[in-house]
């Protein structure tokens, strides 16, 4: 079972000099911690096991990580968000629990703060827009917070999505403090090339800070889905709607989450609807919601449909780039490792110069990947049971290709591999059984003879 968010109040620290301050104080605190640690070792005669871990990791630096990137919100937040899905199988233990409870201790602007953002993008007299207004978020995330309301002039129930004071305007200096305090204490292992992620990361960040970006998103996904019974896209109430402030229908579904008290059958469903929908992103439409946060996806058991909510981290991929990662995943299919050497080579995973067991582990990691896609018709795959071997066996992997790594992964993988792992994560979650290589071969037919023959023409938004 989930966690149960905590939500908490705290002002949201806006100014340059005020969020310089925090940072600045997190890194006294770390240091201290760990020295504090370091003496306590030395003096206290702990075992070998407790001697073996990291000094910077005590247990009262954690909390003070928790703490105050809960407390700071933004890029801070999103930081924990983005590396626990990202990449989570490189994580130390340690750094994964942190970000994990981050997530979990969700922090929400104090009311007058709340008011004051109302104000600048609706009005003095917002307030006569709504009939009903709940002050207190029902949500909280890394750059915004969510409210109850009633559209007084429709009667319709909303959900208000109302960002943080500043968040935008702090994105790059909060990401370069936070590159300093990861490379001052060395909490992350050597090879993810962290300036990599971090620069994505602000494209991310600053796309995600424009709500009229996002309706403008949200309002594809519904024209993409319609017909489709299985989905149900939240819609936007453009006139409520400015670059800060989201005003969005209110979906009745609860966290697909929650679903692992549901009957097999309901799960399967569940699954089957999740995995198609990501390969219709990619092969159909080429355009992605590319969070996989699990809040992010509702099921309502009285329409029996999965509804779809947060369109801030939608992207588009060129037609290109999906059909040499098309065919990069056929070749991890089919267990052709010349292919997937040749694949990974165009797109740029390999530069050609690596040591011959990076290149294993690389193509391993691949293969993995596509067992649940390759496994027979005749027999469903089991995401309860078979999931975790596949994700053992990959993380053998990481720390050769930590190692011997030449060059970061493409751009374009880091939100696409977020958004597939994630979906794989959240079947296993439900314990889920799905044919997924007839999702596959479904979802792509066409497509293969397009690629071989580079016909650019392929009408990708039609299924």
């Amino acid at each position: 079972m989930q966690p149960a968010v905590k939500l908490k109040a705290s002002k949201v620290p806006s100014s340059q000099i005020g969020r310089l301050f925090h940072y600045g104080s997190l890194a006294v605190g770390l240091g201290a911690g760990a020295a504090s640690e370091f003496l306590r070792r030395s003096t206290s005669g702990s075992n070998a096991g407790e001697q073996q871990g990291s000094v910077m990791m005590s247990e009262a630096n954690v909390s003070r990580l928790v703490d105050k990137l809960s407390q700071m919100r933004g890029a801070a937040l999103k930081l924990g968000q983005f590396m626990s899905i990202q990449d989570s199988h490189i994580l130390p233990e340690q750094i994964d629990r942190i970000l994990r409870q981050v997530q979990n201790n969700a922090h929400y602007m104090p009311n007058w703060q709340m008011e004051q953002v109302m104000t600048t993008e609706l009005g003095a007299d917002w307030k006569s827009y709504f009939s009903s207004f709940e002050p207190i978020p029902f949500a909280s995330a890394s750059i915004g917070q969510v409210h109850r309301a009633t559209v007084a002039s429709t009667s319709q129930a909303v959900a208000v999505k109302i960002q943080f004071p500043n968040v935008a305007q702090s994105i790059a200096s909060d990401l370069r403090n936070l590159s300093l305090l990861l490379h001052a204490s060395r909490l992350l292992p050597r090879g993810m090339y962290l300036e990599s992620s971090l620069k994505v990361m602000r494209e991310e960040l600053e796309d995600e800070c424009n709500y009229l970006r996002e309706a403008q998103a949200a309002k594809r996904f519904r024209e993409v889905l319609t017909g489709d019974d299985r989905f149900k896209v939240m819609g936007v109430v453009d006139e409520l709607t400015t670059k800060k402030v989201l005003v969005m229908e209110m979906m009745q579904g609860e966290s697909v989450a929650r679903a692992t008290k549901l009957d097999q059958s309901t799960r399967n469903k569940i699954g089957n609807t999740i995995l198609t929908l990501c390969m219709r992103e990619l092969f159909h439409f080429r355009f992605m919601q590319t969070d996989p946060n699990w809040s992010n996806f509702l099921y309502n058991s009285a329409t029996r449909q999965v509804e779809l909510v947060d369109f801030g981290a939608s992207r588009e991929y060129s037609k290109e780039f999906i059909n040499d990662w098309y065919l990069l995943l056929s070749a991890a299919i089919a267990g052709d490792r010349d292919a997937c050497i040749k694949h990974s080579l165009k797109l740029g995973y390999l530069t050609g110069e690596e040591k011959d067991v990076m290149v294993d582990a690389h193509v391993k990691s691949l293969v993995l990947l596509g067992i649940p896609f390759a496994t027979s018709t005749s027999q469903p795959f089991s995401f309860g049971s078979s999931l975790q071997p596949i994700t053992s066996a990959i993380r053998e992997q990481i720390p050769i290709m930590l190692k011997h790594r030449l060059t970061p992964p493409p751009r374009e993988t880091y939100s696409l591999n977020r958004k597939l792992s994630g979906a794989l994560l959240l079947c296993g979650k439900l314990g889920a059984e799905v044919d997924c290589q007839r999702v596959w071969k479904r979802e792509t037919v066409g497509y293969e003879a397009s690629v071989s023959h580079s016909n650019l023409k392929w009408d990708a938004c039609k299924s």
